[in-house]
């Protein structure tokens, strides 16, 4: 039996079949870090190693994020200097990564999780807390297909 491909739009409106989240790894601390033990329920749909690679992928990029360095230490000082104006007319560098783990994770979800009925839903939605799959009901199983 052959497995059925999905694409973004046909994920807009089917039927959820359950969902799995992936819970913050705090064993470093307060870090954003997520857990990378790959859950059950995507054994028949997602290769263990992809999985993997995508969570580590994120957890890097928070890390990235987060990283103090010259450009939050400048920021921070230009922010104190322009009584914290300086945001009106410039992005900080941590949400030019948040913007490019959105990316991230819109591509994924094309590549990967869409094809194989599951969505991938952004961290920041979730506050942080979580990594959530959606997994959709198989259209193959009763459609007559």
């Amino acid at each position: 039996m052959m497995a059925e491909t999905h694409s973004l739009q046909d994920l807009q409106q089917p039927a959820v079949s359950s969902k799995v989240f992936i819970q913050r790894d705090y064993r470093s601390g307060t870090i954003c870090k997520f857990q990378t033990k790959f859950p059950a329920e995507l054994e028949s749909r997602l290769d263990k190693q992809q999985f993997e690679e995508t969570i580590q992928t994120l957890n890097n990029l928070y890390a990235e994020a987060e990283k103090l360095g010259g450009k939050s230490c400048l920021e921070g000082c230009l922010a104190c200097l322009t009584a914290y104006t300086i945001f009106l007319c410039m992005e900080t560098y941590y949400e030019k990564v948040l913007k490019k783990i959105a990316k991230y994770i819109k591509d994924q979800n094309e590549k990967i999780y869409a094809p194989r009925g599951l969505l991938l839903t952004d961290p920041i939605e979730r506050g942080l807390r979580v990594v959530e799959i959606t997994i959709f009901e198989d259209r193959s199983i009763g459609s007559g297909r």
